[in-house]
């Protein structure tokens, strides 16, 4: 079940993005390190009332923020659609035990449904360029690759930026 996370829950989100991290790192994908993500930047998208979390179980399982806020690192991608009304999806993430039963697929047919619920046009986000498996996942929800951004505290490596119009 997707719902709105708790403060409470904000240690499980942060156990989530370090076993993670260390699931990507065993594969040779340095996308998450001790800088990112941070306790901080969930506490922000929780103030927001942003941050969503998949409970499986009787556990947090996953988590994705759903964020109308551009980053200004987007600014330079040629976007399918103008910068009005549109959704930025950050910091998805389940926890490895979870993985391969289909809480991304419903975390993300979450944010677009509600998305297009709202009336927005598209919804954006950036996935690691070295994340080929995360390329895979978007482009058959219909995600389309549009440029690369630049992170540079988590990687030398760009990020890749897609869009879904809705």
């Amino acid at each position: 079940m997707v719902r709105r996370a708790k403060i409470s829950e904000i240690d499980d989100i942060m156990e989530i993005t370090r076993a993670c991290a260390r699931k990507m790192i065993s594969l040779g994908i340095y996308q998450w390190n001790e800088q990112y993500p941070t306790r901080e930047a969930f506490l922000n998208d929780l103030e927001r009332e942003e941050l969503y979390v998949n409970e499986k179980e009787g556990r947090v399982a996953g988590a994705i923020v759903i964020s109308t806020y551009m980053d200004d690192e987007y600014i330079p991608i040629s976007w399918l659609t103008p910068n009005e009304k549109n959704v930025y999806i950050h910091r998805v993430c389940v926890h490895p035990d979870f993985q391969g039963k289909g809480l991304a697929q419903e975390m993300m047919g979450f944010a677009e449904t509600q998305s297009k619920n709202q009336g927005f046009a598209s919804v954006r986000l950036d996935t690691f360029s070295q994340n080929e498996r995360n390329q895979r996942f978007y482009e058959k929800r219909g995600y389309q690759k549009l440029g690369d951004i630049f992170f540079p505290k988590q990687s030398e490596h760009p990020f890749h930026c897609y869009e879904l119009v809705l």
